[in-house]
């Protein structure tokens, strides 16, 4: 038994924002600043008021329409996000709410930017078990809300959005492996060290990175686990049609693609138009990549994330 992708969905909030217009909302930075050290030009960022959830539910809309089922056929619901509505109840809950399913077991993971991957995992263990046949897996988050926009090391690299993807239980080949990491000795180098306690703000309530040791830790665990599924899965990367790493950085991109030998024709790259949007990242750009066509029926597809924890997973399937 497989747990096989058969739709997936996105949403991105208004219009794309440029690096010059951070700039002249008063950001201390520039274009070619921006763009030389992440290879980011844009990002969509959420109006005021605008929820995960709400992003969530326009991509989980879009990867029923695709997949051809409604969402009472539904019966597990995960979402992975670092920016949920509120403390409880959960961002899948909310979303089962508004698509007007009841009955299904849903739930939040919390694995940052490798969320999706982890939610990824988890929904193809429960189709396996054969206690599941029709899951929805969503990134979704709204990082403008955790950026404090005076620090131009970090608020200029994020954006909002989220990606869906429907997987139902099959006897055909879909996700061959996953593989789910974690080093919490690790936490301090990307965190966001505050909390809600007594209806007071406590601690530093805006993410904080150490840029340097997020790279060197991100290249090696992305090469790592990638190997880790293909070995599962009985391949060797060059088997890997197309792959699809967290959306943080370009240089992050190509040192991970160059390290395990995937030419760059075959890694998509969204990261110049979206930024990082966290657990939304690898979703996005798999419907992208989807929707134009360039990932194809029965190619193999290998996608990783990396993130505060800290945390690594990835995926291997067929699609």
């Amino acid at each position: 038994m497989y747990a096989r992708l058969i739709g997936t969905g996105s949403c991105l909030p208004g219009n794309p924002v440029s690096n010059d217009d951070l700039a002249a909302r008063g950001i201390e930075t520039n274009d070619e600043w921006i763009v030389s050290r992440t290879g980011i030009r844009t990002r969509h960022l959420a109006a005021p008021g605008m929820t995960s959830s709400e992003l969530g539910l326009v991509a989980a809309q879009r990867a029923l329409e695709m997949a051809g089922l409604a969402p009472s056929d539904l019966d597990l619901i995960i979402v992975a996000t670092s920016t949920p509505d509120f403390i409880f109840p959960s961002t899948a809950c909310l979303i089962q709410g508004k698509l007007g399913n009841k009955g299904a077991a849903a739930f939040d993971v919390q694995a940052v930017c490798s969320g999706f991957t982890y939610a990824l995992g988890i929904a193809e263990k429960f189709i396996k078990s054969g206690s599941h046949k029709k899951a929805l897996v969503i990134g979704a988050e709204v990082f403008s809300r955790i950026l404090d926009w005076n620090d131009r090391g970090t608020c200029v690299l994020f954006g909002d959005g989220a990606g869906a993807v429907v997987l139902e239980a099959s006897d055909k080949p879909g996700i061959l492996a996953t593989a789910m990491h974690a080093d919490g000795s690790q936490n301090g180098i990307l965190n966001v060290p505050g909390q809600v306690c007594g209806g007071q703000v406590t601690g530093d309530p805006f993410l904080r990175m150490d840029g340097q040791a997020v790279f060197k830790f991100a290249v090696r665990v992305l090469a790592d686990i990638a190997e880790e599924v293909c070995e599962t899965a009985g391949l060797k990367t060059a088997d890997v049609d197309w792959l699809i790493p967290h959306q943080a950085n370009i240089r992050i991109i190509e040192a991970t693609g160059k390290k395990l030998g995937i030419d760059r024709e075959k890694v998509i790259v969204t990261v110049d138009r979206h930024g990082n949007t966290s657990a939304a990242s690898v979703p996005l750009a798999l419907d992208e990549a989807v929707r134009d066509g360039r990932i194809k029926k029965g190619q193999r597809v290998l996608v990783e994330g990396v993130g505060g924890g800290f945390t690594w997973g990835a995926a291997l399937f067929e699609f």
